[in-house]
This record gives structure tokens, sequence and C-alpha cells, in this order.
């Protein structure tokens, strides 16, 4: 899979091991902000990831006491300076990568996150947060909208009326907050939430591969059918995988009553 770039090769880390990729925003004394060079290099990894057939799961996470303090706005990182364009192509852009990975992706939420970071943790399929860390909506606090996907993803996730309090607020929650308003799946104690994100993304990792990145795209899909067209493209979806040698492994690793072999074909 493809490697941060050499100029930012320390501060977007990418480790594989046992089928999962952990990528690492390591910037801790500058609270993993991110400049514009750590953004492009965010995206080859995801992108890197997301074509690697020995990756079954990602994890994302920062490194220090924050997970992603947003943009990094001084003068020298790239983020903000130039001339504004009406015409900006985001395609490449973490949050749009994000939404279009068909790898599930675990958000390891080691600290506290703000803005473009926590939008980026929003984006991840399932987030595990520790329990000293919080997710600052300060947007609007800084006089700008939620550029980075929040204002898609909340109304989906928590609902219109709480997301719009939380956006038009800019307020932060707690660990507690975002556990019970279904941001987080889990809470757990700071020095356990990497090797929990792990465990978790072993358990991904020792299904199907080719049967949970389906799932995933037509969790996607979902979000725009009617229920008739989805449970057709569903059924389209499906054909493929009755073909595979993973749907012959599981089904005979079923019968026989033995965990299941699977290689991705």
């Amino acid at each position: 899979m493809s490697v941060p770039h050499a100029e930012v090769a320390d501060e977007v880390t990418v480790e594989v091991a046992d089928h999962v990729a952990t990528i690492r925003l390591n910037r801790p004394e500058r609270q993993n902000t991110i400049t514009r060079p750590m953004l492009a290099a965010l995206s080859r990894a995801l992108v890197g990831a997301d074509r690697d057939p020995e990756v079954r799961a990602v994890i994302l996470t920062g490194t220090g006491r924050f997970f992603c303090a947003g943009l990094d706005l001084r003068g020298g990182s790239g983020i903000g300076e130039g001339t504004p364009s009406a015409s900006l192509d985001l395609r490449d852009a973490p949050p749009v990568v994000l939404h279009e990975m068909d790898t599930p992706v675990i958000c390891a939420h080691n600290g506290s996150s703000a803005g473009y970071g926590m939008d980026l943790a929003l984006g991840c399929d399932i987030r595990i947060m520790s329990a000293e860390s919080k997710m600052a909506a300060a947007f609007v606090a800084r006089g700008v909208l939620p550029e980075s996907g929040s204002s898609w993803l909340l109304p989906r996730m928590i609902g219109r009326e709480r997301a719009a309090e939380l956006l038009f607020t800019g307020r932060t929650l707690t660990a507690a907050q975002c556990l019970e308003m279904g941001l987080c799946s889990q809470v757990v104690p700071a020095d356990a939430c990497l090797s929990a994100a792990r465990a978790l993304a072993a358990e991904i990792a020792g299904n199907a591969p080719l049967a949970v990145r389906a799932a995933k795209r037509m969790m996607r899909a979902g979000e725009d059918e009617t229920f008739r067209d989805h449970v057709h493209h569903v059924y389209l979806q499906l054909l493929p995988l009755f073909a595979s040698e993973d749907f012959r492994e599981g089904m005979k690793a079923f019968v026989e009553k033995r965990p299941a072999a699977f290689r991705g074909r």
C-alpha cells in the first residue's frame, strides 16, 4: 500500500499487521492539528489501505493527548493561504475518501478532537472513545461553518434537532455525552482505547472481507435509496458473493463447526 511522502512521513504513519492498518496522526506537539501536506498524506494512506487486499479493517488514531484538534491555521501550514476559490476539487479530501471507502474504519479516539478533527472521527464507521476525551463542534465559534462533513453526518447520526443544537452552539461534548447521543459505540479508559479498537478490528477482520465490504457499500448506498430499490441493489451485490471461495468456505466451516479461514476470494 502507499505510504506518506517524505515531508510528512513522521506526521502521518501507517502500520499493517494481522489484516489491520493503523493510521496515526503523529504531531502531538501541535495537538495533531493538520497541515495541507498532512491532508494529502492522510488521503493517500486511507486510499492505500482501502486498495490493499491484505487490509480488512482500518484504525484511525492520534498520538498523545489529542486525537486531532482540527486544521493548523498558523501561517506556513498551507491552510487558509492564497486566494479563496469558488471552484475547489474535494474528491481527494480525507472526509470524502473516508465516506467512499469500502474497508471498515474504526476511530480510536484517544484524545480530544475539534472542528475538522471531530469530523474525521465522525466520518469513521465506528468510534471508540477514551473516557477523558471530548468532541468540540467549534466551527461557528471560529467564524466558519462545518466544512468537513458534520452538517451532513450529524443529522443522520443523531437527528436534525440535536445536530442543530450542537452545531449552532459550538458546544463541547464529553465522552459520556457522546455515548448517550450515539456518537460512539464504547467509552473505555484512556490506556485501553487503542487495544479496544484493535480487538474490534480483529473481530471484523476474521469475517469474509468481500462480504464485509459489500455490507458497507450497501449501507452507504442505502442512504439515498428507497427500500424497494435497496433490496434489489442488495440482491445484485449478493450474486457474486455466492460464487466466491469465501462463501463456500463459510458454509463448509459452519457445517463442520469450526472457524472459517477466509481468503478474500
